[in-house]
């Protein structure tokens, strides 16, 4: 039977602040760089950040913690910090940005376990037919 409140259309849209974290994240990584930037670049990165955040000092410190816990030790930490440096100076909430940062190496130490191989999948194709 057709049940049209399973419709995808009908079903709520997407977090509208995991959105605004993913533009503001996208944003600062843009306007990132290897070396230091210019004021003329820094007052647009900021200006640019801060409109898209629209006073959300939270969402900022949320981009900026995890920017800086997921790129600990990594190669391009570097263009991370620089990313985060630009969500702090933009108006993040100084004092989240370490839980966000905790909140990141979780993420990460997440991101290199070893895929679960547990359940029927794992056992030989003989087993499996047996049962």
């Amino acid at each position: 039977m057709f049940d049209p409140g399973l419709v995808n259309q009908d079903r709520p849209g997407a977090d509208p602040d995991r959105l605004l974290v993913a533009e503001i994240t996208g944003e600062a990584r843009h306007r990132a760089r290897w070396r230091p930037l210019t004021d003329e670049e820094e007052a647009a990165a900021l200006a640019e950040l801060r409109a898209l955040a629209g006073g959300r000092a939270d969402l900022l410190a949320q981009v900026a913690g995890i920017f800086e816990g997921t790129n600990e030790g990594e190669p391009d930490e570097p263009l991370a910090r620089s990313a985060a440096r630009l969500c702090r100076m933009a108006g993040a909430d100084a004092d989240a940005i370490p839980g966000w940062i905790e909140e990141g190496r979780r993420r990460s130490a997440n991101a290199r376990r070893p895929p679960f191989s547990g359940g029927l999948s794992s056992l030989p194709l003989s087993a499996r037919c047996a049962e």
